[in-house]
């Protein structure tokens, strides 16, 4: 049974706190190992150090911190197949989607690299007669990342990249399902010559949380999952003088029109649906078809379901993997009864699938006829379960997106610009696709939702993520006129 340890002063750190927490394979259902669960006196522990260090890290130069975050991001690469072998065997998506994962992460810490650039200010010179004005960004001392299961490399890497980079101390309390990623990344942390502290790693569950929450020494909080949490953790973060970014849930709806490719549009569904078991705040969960595209978009999804190969996820046959907990897996497949009985049409049912016998898995699941008063079509899922939405015009299917009230994430799909075009104008969501069901901004932009996708001010990662860790500062000075000095400046003085 592996031991998973907290990372605290640059080394594996045992648990005092005396609780621990399961962590399985979900592919075969065995628990593999046990993660140490921190006490309020851990986390306390963990801050003091980084604290300190957050100090020494912030007087170190730019070409310093650049140089750690290339070192890094070597590291990183060198190390990519071995991080997603750890997601897949903890997490249970296929090793594809996970060495995904971990490239996305990797494209933001490349982004980081560029902090010389990135945290530039500006320069009046003469603003007034004699005096010039400058404007510069500084760290904000510690700050925390409280990350998910769903995306256990990805998620750390949007937030301590940045973070770092910008010269401050990262203590990462990650989900206690699948921890091992964290240790990992903490480990190249250390190899790439990040002082002992600047990176933290503390376990554990709604105790750890709520000391971050509160602790008068983290400055600010970073952190995704489910919107009842997101709320919790701005309100009580923001309650306790912290600055808080928190991406909730989502409902991503996929609108596809009359005149789009039906194959190209069936392939997005599943591919966006479907992959890494549903278990991604970008999955889509809801179709929306226009029309007469109904029928044979809803026919082409079906045609396909039976061809996707579920199994473990270190199977390089495999397509899609398990579900993450079998709690998680008997919540899903409540939800394909509840809408079977609220009068949607069960096209196809996971829970009829073959699957492996041992492990967490669910079917491909996809409802039709499914309407916006039902549990399917109001709730996050975040499982592999498709329901199909008909709308009698694109403006019925437009009302209905912005009346949802996630609003993370959403594609359309079809061939009229001009339909695009006003669509992405006209959608009331923080990412947009065209012909892309997953549009996950790249690393140089950011990352975020509206309404219930968002508590806070800015998105993640990207520009926005460097001006939320952190803080503006502005200098106005003035120097005596070298020409009334007494002293020999050296130069010859102006008339």
């Amino acid at each position: 049974m592996k031991q998973i340890t907290h990372w605290i002063d640059g080394r594996p750190t045992d648990g005092t706190s005396g609780r621990i927490g399961p962590v399985y394979n979900p592919a075969t259902g065995e628990q593999t190992g046990e993660v140490a669960l921190a006490s309020a006196e851990e986390v306390r522990r963990a801050v003091a150090i980084a604290k300190d260090a957050a100090r020494e890290w912030r007087s170190a130069s730019l070409s310093r911190r650049s140089t750690v975050l290339f070192a890094f991001r070597e590291l990183l690469a060198a190390h990519a197949d071995e991080l997603a072998s750890i997601v897949t065997s903890e997490h249970g998506k296929v090793h594809s989607d996970a060495a995904g994962e971990v490239a996305r992460g990797l494209e933001n810490v490349e982004f980081a690299c560029g902090v010389p650039h990135l945290i530039k200010g500006g320069f009046s010179e003469q603003a007034s007669t004699g005096v010039d004005v400058y404007s510069i960004r500084q760290p904000l001392g510690v700050v925390a990342g409280i990350t998910p299961f769903n995306f256990p490399a990805m998620v750390p890497l949007w937030m301590a990249a940045n973070a770092i980079a910008c010269g401050n101390a990262f203590v990462l309390k990650p989900s206690e399902k699948d921890p091992s990623a964290s240790l990992l990344m903490a480990q190249l942390w250390k190899q790439a010559g990040l002082p002992d502290g600047v990176f933290s790693v503390v376990h554990g569950d709604r105790e750890a949380v709520e000391t971050i929450l509160t602790h008068p020494d983290i400055a600010a909080v970073s952190f995704v999952g489910s919107t009842p949490i997101a709320r919790h953790v701005y309100e009580t973060g923001t309650a306790n003088g912290k600055r808080v970014q928190a991406l909730g849930g989502a409902k991503n709806h996929m609108l596809v029109l009359p005149d789009a490719d039906v194959s190209q549009a069936a392939d997005a569904a599943v591919s966006a649906g479907y992959g890494s078991a549903g278990e991604r705040c970008m999955a889509i969960s809801v179709v929306v078809a226009v029309g007469d595209i109904a029928g044979p978009l809803v026919d082409a999804i079906a045609a396909r379901l039976p061809k996707l190969r579920v199994g473990d996820g270190a199977d390089p046959d495999s397509e899609m993997g398990p579900l993450i907990t079998g709690e998680h897996r008997e919540r899903v497949a409540g939800y394909i009864a509840a809408g079977a009985t609220s009068g949607a049409r069960v096209v196809v049912d996971g829970r009829e699938a073959e699957l492996p016998e041992r492990g967490f898995f669910l079917g491909a699941t996809l409802l039709d006829d499914v309407t916006p008063t039902m549990s399917v079509y109001t709730d996050e899922i975040f499982g592999p379960v498709l329901a199909v939405v008909r709308a009698g015009s694109y403006e019925d299917g437009l009302a209905l997106i912005n009346a949802n009230p996630y609003a993370n994430g959403t594609a359309i799909f079809t061939r009229d610009g001009g339909a695009a075009r006003a669509f992405q104008f006209d959608v009331e969501v923080g990412m947009v696709g065209v012909n892309v069901p997953i549009p996950v901004p790249v690393a140089y932009y950011s990352f975020g939702g509206w309404k219930n996708s968002l508590f806070g001010d800015t998105h993640m990662y990207g520009p926005e993520g460097i001006s939320f860790y952190t803080r503006g500062k502005v200098v106005t000075e003035r120097w005596p006129d070298p020409s009334t000095s007494s002293v020999d400046l050296g130069f010859p003085r102006t008339s």
